[in-house]
């Protein structure tokens, strides 16, 4: 048992650190770097919320640094810089292996049915009402997406 997953912490947070010192083994520079990184961040947002950290803790911050990285990709890509751009997207790829499977958006759809049925007419009140059903296991931008695709079809 890991020292993570023994003190209580998130076993999400020891594969992590695990991943990271086999890249260091094989001497994976860049795999090195990006697990560092993200294990930096989750050490970070640790300490904001002064406790232990849940798999629920680390999957947000794995979230946000898959979007930073999509966000990073795009405007790389926007500047003419292909070999950014594609550097970004493969970090994004590799930390996506690390976040739990998505949501099958039929399910999603079903929750927002759900919602409006029971008198949700806002994105934002059937936003409240679908997120807290899937937190971390979905991207608020797909549930906005699939919300607003609802709302105008009524």
């Amino acid at each position: 048992m890991s020292d993570a997953a023994a003190a209580g912490g998130a076993p999400l947070l020891a594969r992590l650190q695990a991943e990271q010192v086999a890249a260091r083994k094989a001497q994976d520079r860049g795999r090195v770097l990006l697990l560092g990184t993200v294990v930096s961040e989750a050490r970070n947002r640790e300490i904001e919320l002064r406790r232990a950290l849940t798999d629920d803790d680390v999957v947000e911050v794995l979230r946000k640094a898959v979007k930073k990285r999509r966000e990073a990709s795009g405007v790389y890509a926007q500047a003419g810089r292909a070999d950014m751009a594609d550097r970004e997207a493969a970090e994004a790829v590799a930390l996506e292996a690390f976040l739990p499977a998505a949501v099958d958006p039929e399910e999603i759809r079903a929750a927002i049915r759900e919602a409006v049925a029971n008198g949700a007419t806002a994105v934002g009140a059937v936003m409240g009402a679908v997120l807290p059903r899937f937190k971390g296991r979905v991207d608020g931008a797909v549930v906005s997406a699939l919300v607003r695709e609802a709302l105008a079809a009524r």
